[in-house]
């Protein structure tokens, strides 16, 4: 790192928390309970919310556009749940981040943290750092694929208790895509600091990239699990193994 950071922006999968719960824990949450979701919250405004960015994310100008051309309407929701349950198992088995998936995840997900049914896993190295960081003053906030709802149900539940208050802000793809470098001078300047005072660290080197190309400080989370190698642009970003080691003096 050329100099002490005055904000620092974090990915979370592979980054704050373990790949592996995300994919082993959350997601399959998602899966088991999608269909009762759906049908119990369709008219929910949230859930509405929702459904219009899935219809939207799959070629359609809207939900009642996107159900009328499979011959019914929105006030038949057994088969309109039908329809919105395939196309999210479908953008679910491609991976994709696009935003309804995401809005609906995070809603879906909600219950299973207020419940109590799950309970997000986070390194032990992260409490002590956002701790350490927040008291030296420093800016921290998130930036992830998974929708801000998402986000701070994780953080506010997790298996080292409520760590949501150490944020000070949440971005997601509405920003723009992780991958992208305007994404990052957006989040520069909500952060109202020049990005060269503002370090990245995630596992992803093609985001590490991006915020490199904005102007940020960036390094590369090695953790348990996580790909190794870098195939980036430019030279190798530093790497580090513990977040003992970020913005403490020892970078």
């Amino acid at each position: 790192m050329s100099s002490s950071p005055r904000g620092i922006l974090l990915d979370i999968e592979g980054t704050t928390s373990s790949i592996r719960f995300v994919y082993d824990v959350m997601f399959p949450y998602v899966r088991k309970h999608l269909t009762f979701e759906v049908l119990t919250n369709w008219e929910e405004p949230a859930y509405q919310q929702a459904f219009e960015a899935i219809a939207r994310d799959a070629g359609h100008a809207s939900l009642d556009a996107w159900l009328a051309s499979q011959g019914f309407s929105v006030e038949q929701p057994l088969r309109g749940a039908n329809v919105i349950c395939q196309e999210v198992l479908r953008q679910m088995d491609a991976d994709l981040k696009a935003t309804g998936l995401k809005e609906l995840q995070g809603l879906i997900w909600q219950s299973g943290f207020e419940s109590g049914a799950m309970r997000s896993h986070v390194y032990d190295d992260v409490p002590p750092a956002l701790a350490r960081w927040n008291e030296a003053g420093i800016d921290v906030r998130i930036y992830s694929s998974g929708s801000i709802q998402a986000q701070r149900l994780f953080f506010g539940h997790t298996i080292a208790g409520d760590l949501l208050g150490y944020f000070r802000g949440h971005y997601d793809t509405t920003t723009g895509p992780k991958r992208e470098a305007e994404s990052y001078r957006q989040i520069a300047a909500a952060y109202a600091l020049p990005a060269g005072e503002i370090l990245f660290v995630s596992d992803v080197v093609a985001e590490l990239d991006a915020a490199r190309a904005a102007g940020m400080q960036t390094l590369l989370a090695v953790r348990p699990g996580n790909q190794t190698g870098q195939a980036c642009v430019g030279p190798p970003h530093a790497e580090v193994l513990t977040f003992e080691d970020v913005a403490s003096g020892r970078d």
